[in-house]
C-alpha cells in the first residue's frame, strides 16, 4: 500500500515488456492484491497473475527445513509459468521469493526492488 501512495511521486524511466507478480497470503488478507498489480503495471507494460498463484507454502521459515511444502504448494504456479518468460519476478516477501525460486525454478525478488531500479536516476 506504501509503494503505491509514494509511485506518483516518482519517475520509472523505463518499463520492463512483462512481469509475473505472486500475491503473498498476506498481500491477499489485507485485499492489497490489486495494488500491487497497480504497482506491477507502472513497471510493466504486462502484468500476470497467475491463476494457480496462491500460498507459497514456505509458512515463514518452514520451508527451509520442508522444502516439499513448498514444492507442492507451487507445482501449479510454476506449471502456469513454465514456457514462458517474463522480464520480472516479482513478490513482496523474501522468503516467499526465496520458496518461489525453489518452487517455480524462475528469479524472484521483490517489487520494491524493480521499482527501485527503473526509477533510479
Amino acid at each position: 500500500a506504501w509503494v503505491e501512495r509514494i509511485l506518483p511521486g516518482l519517475s520509472v524511466g523505463r518499463k520492463l515488456g512483462s512481469i509475473a507478480v505472486h500475491p503473498t497470503c498476506s498481500t491477499r488478507q489485507l485485499d492489497l492484491t490489486v495494488a500491487l498489480a497497480r504497482v506491477a503495471g507502472a513497471l510493466a507494460d504486462e502484468v500476470e497473475i497467475p491463476p494457480a498463484a496462491t500460498c507459497c507454502g514456505f509458512a515463514g521459515d518452514r520451508g527451509f527445513l520442508h522444502p516439499e511444502l513448498t514444492e507442492a504448494a507451487t507445482r501449479d504456479e510454476a506449471a502456469a509459468l513454465a514456457g514462458r518468460d517474463f522480464d520480472a519476478y516479482v513478490s513482496s516477501n523474501r522468503t516467499c521469493e526465496v520458496g518461489l525460486e525453489r518452487g517455480t525454478g524462475r528469479p524472484y525478488r521483490s517489487v520494491v526492488q524493480v521499482l527501485e531500479e527503473l526509477s533510479r536516476a
